[in-house]
């Protein structure tokens, strides 16, 4: 039998037409935030039979064409598809409150505005450190740092999303020593990346956040049986 060249693939880039390489395909291009309150459906195996919810951060759209929601898991932003942990999640798909309708696809509307913006912003790929789009986190998101073993904790809120020219997206918190104006806004020089950062833990939506500042017994006890698992 024949082998089949190392350059061969039918993963085609929307734009360009060229073939995409396998690690390059799931690769992200633009985001389009979430404005009108679209959340994921999930189930995970503690609870079967039920259903939870969760806000939708923005839409996402990669390079071989396909588009999906985006969600802060755990200690990354996800594709809401790709969600398939045995513990904590299984994507189950999206809800759109206001007309009380579950659906499986992504909103057409979403998908064009992604796939016009991204052609008209096409970047260089020699660029990978470029900052393609910073998005205000607008669910609230918050990290966790923790530098002794959740000893002691920091929550900080999440005051951007930044997407590189190469697919990496970080979450971009506010150094208070550096704050000089307010409020923080996108690309002000005083944020950092939190996944950068050597002692991020975690993601927290902000209800979760808040319970946990207050000393709420329920979301501590959550929060503790995570960090031990």
């Amino acid at each position: 039998m024949d082998k089949k060249p190392e350059n061969d693939t039918n993963v085609i880039d929307l734009f360009t037409k060229k073939p995409v390489d396998e690690p390059e395909d799931s690769q992200i291009i633009r985001l389009a935030p979430e404005f009108d309150g679209l959340e994921m459906l999930y189930s995970n195996d503690a609870n079967p039979g039920k259903l939870f919810s969760m806000k939708i951060l923005c839409w996402a759209l990669k390079k071989d064409g396909t588009v999906d929601a985006m969600v802060p898991w755990l200690n990354k932003l996800v594709p809401a598809q790709e969600l398939n942990d045995p513990l904590n999640g299984h994507w189950e798909g999206y809800y759109d409150s206001f007309h009380d309708h579950a659906f499986f696809e992504p909103p057409e509307y979403k998908i064009t505005e992604l796939e016009t913006a991204a052609q008209y912003y096409d970047a260089s790929e020699d660029e990978p450190e470029r900052v393609l789009q910073e998005i205000t986190d607008n669910i609230g998101t918050h990290a966790i740092l923790s530098e002794d073993n959740f000893s002691t904790i920091m929550l900080i809120h999440v005051t951007s999303w930044r997407l590189y020219n190469d697919g990496r997206i970080h979450a971009m918190l506010a150094d208070e020593k550096k704050v000089t104006t307010t409020p923080v806004l996108p690309k002000d020089d005083c944020l950092f990346p939190a996944q950068e950062h050597e002692h991020f833990k975690y993601f927290f939506h902000h209800i979760i956040a808040n319970k946990i500042k207050h000393g709420d017994e329920e979301a501590i006890a959550a929060f503790s049986q995570l960090i031990e698992e």
